[in-house]
């Protein structure tokens, strides 16, 4: 599955998915985000059991400011509606793929 752009407008829909949903909030003119970015690519395309997106904190304000992102990236783990992990900062693909088991 291929990573979904989310925007306010399509939000609660992914929030009400069944499936685990990993969040990737990023800027484009983040370094630690574009290291990041290829990994939760690979992420969707691997793992069809999770919903993947990202959103950009620049375009996306209100969902940055209601998640309480203080510094990017910065990936967030809903399940049924509910944040059940979040992390600021860089991760390798191990530690992500974790936080959707966890």
């Amino acid at each position: 599955m291929s990573v979904l752009s989310i925007h306010k407008n399509n939000f609660q829909s992914v929030a009400a998915s069944n499936k685990p949903v990993l969040l990737d909030f990023y800027a484009d003119w983040c370094g630690p985000c574009r290291m990041v970015s290829p990994l939760v690519d690979e992420i969707a395309a691997e793992n069809p059991q999770y919903l993947v997106g990202k959103i950009n904190v620049e375009q996306e304000l209100e969902l940055a400011q209601a998640f309480g992102v203080a510094s990017i990236p910065t990936l967030v783990v809903m399940k049924e509606g509910k944040v059940v992990s979040q992390y600021a900062g860089a991760r390798p693909k191990s530690q992500i793929l974790a936080m959707l088991e966890e």
